[in-house]
């Protein structure tokens, strides 16, 4: 049985949302980042970094959503086309779109707000900081804007990982006021109507981040 860990935030519902995917039936525990559940004798014996989501499937454990979502695309669906088959170019693009995402969307700018907003009160306010990681964001993620001219999807002609990445992160900065370009605007309401976002979100946004 798979247990994924966490919830409430952009990255924690990307394993929710490739389990919903993929129909596999599994196990939630829904902990927030903020509530001091990371910190707990359980979690940090599956993580030691206290950062979720976390997937346990039997007694294999994996940490990173980017991570996750792969390894459950080519464990449970390998014939679904959500995560191309390895030693394929289309691997090595979605694979390219992952490290661009998570670092210079994720990493790089959109944690950079979540630091001096959220997290303030352990960061410090950085009003600069802040101005300078939403036109960093802006001018990356133009890099999407323009391999989706003509397009859904980021990779081949199918929804993939990439696209589930893609979509967390511009309704993570959209939920940050950060201006996206309509073509970005509506590639991401296309995919959060998939119905296995709906559930996903459902149940990942269920719970609170924690103060």
């Amino acid at each position: 049985m798979i247990t994924i860990w966490g919830g409430a935030t952009a990255r924690t519902v990307r394993a929710h949302w490739m389990c919903h995917e993929l129909g596999i039936e599994y196990a939630s525990k829904l902990i927030g980042s903020r509530t001091g559940a990371t910190q707990s004798e359980e979690f940090r014996a599956l993580n030691a970094k206290e950062k979720i989501p976390v997937l346990v499937d039997d007694d294999f454990v994996l940490s990173e959503s980017a991570a996750i979502v792969t390894y459950l695309g080519d464990t449970y669906g390998p014939d679904t086309g959500l995560v191309p088959k390895p030693y394929t170019r289309e691997r090595a693009l979605y694979n390219q779109w992952l490290s661009f995402i998570q670092m210079e969307l994720d990493a790089h700018t959109l944690y950079v707000m979540r630091k001096h907003r959220d997290l303030s009160n352990l960061y410090g306010e950085a009003p600069a900081a802040i101005t300078t990681a939403i036109e960093g964001f802006q001018k990356q993620v133009s890099v999407a804007d323009t391999a989706l001219a003509n397009s859904d999807y980021l990779v081949a002609e199918t929804f993939t990982g990439a696209d589930l990445l893609m979509t967390t992160v511009l309704s993570w900065a959209k939920a940050y006021g950060v201006a996206i370009t309509p073509r970005l605007d509506a590639y991401k309401k296309l995919h959060m109507e998939r119905p296995a976002y709906r559930s996903a979100a459902e149940l990942n946004f269920s719970i609170s981040a924690g103060a």
